[in-house]
């Protein structure tokens, strides 16, 4: 079982070293240190942009703000996700069924064992949440997020 355990960790991280660029992938167009990051999030945040935690269910007053505006991320202000793609999934976490053109990368995540699509930023690599393929129409994705990771800008 320990070797089981240790194949899927490793597995895992590996996978999780390219943030879905591929091999030999250039560095994010927005980089800090650790140190810089630490300094401009609060303890939360950084355990979900940089470490690929997750918030509480429920918690984030954006699962129900549905007022016009647009998403952009925490970590480096790159308007990510509309509010004309958001909508209620009822599972305490904000949920758009589309991101902005470009605005995303994916990676496959193992942490769970199975399989699951996770999306970064694609320009500071800040984790937002997974990709599922339970949502509405037209897309039928379910882009799962994490409120922290995320900023509200009214339109």
């Amino acid at each position: 079982m320990k070797r089981r355990v240790f194949i899927f960790t490793a597995f895992g991280a590996a996978a999780g070293l390219t943030f879905g660029r591929g091999a030999g992938a250039q560095p994010f167009e927005v980089m800090r240190s650790d140190a810089a990051w630490r300094a401009m999030l609060s303890p939360l945040q950084y355990r979900v942009m940089r470490q690929e935690g997750t918030e509480p269910a429920g918690s984030s007053p954006l699962d129900k703000l549905y007022e016009a505006g647009m998403y952009h991320c925490r970590g480096c202000d790159l308007a990510v996700y509309s509010s004309e793609h958001k909508y209620d999934s009822g599972t305490g976490w904000p949920s758009f069924y589309q991101a902005q053109n470009k605005a995303i990368e994916t990676k496959t995540d193992y942490k769970l064992i199975y399989p699951r699509t996770e999306c970064h930023c694609r320009r500071c690599g800040s984790h937002f949440g997974h990709i599922f393929n339970d949502g509405p129409k037209p897309t039928g994705k379910r882009h799962c997020l994490n409120g922290v990771s995320l900023v509200f800008k009214p339109a």
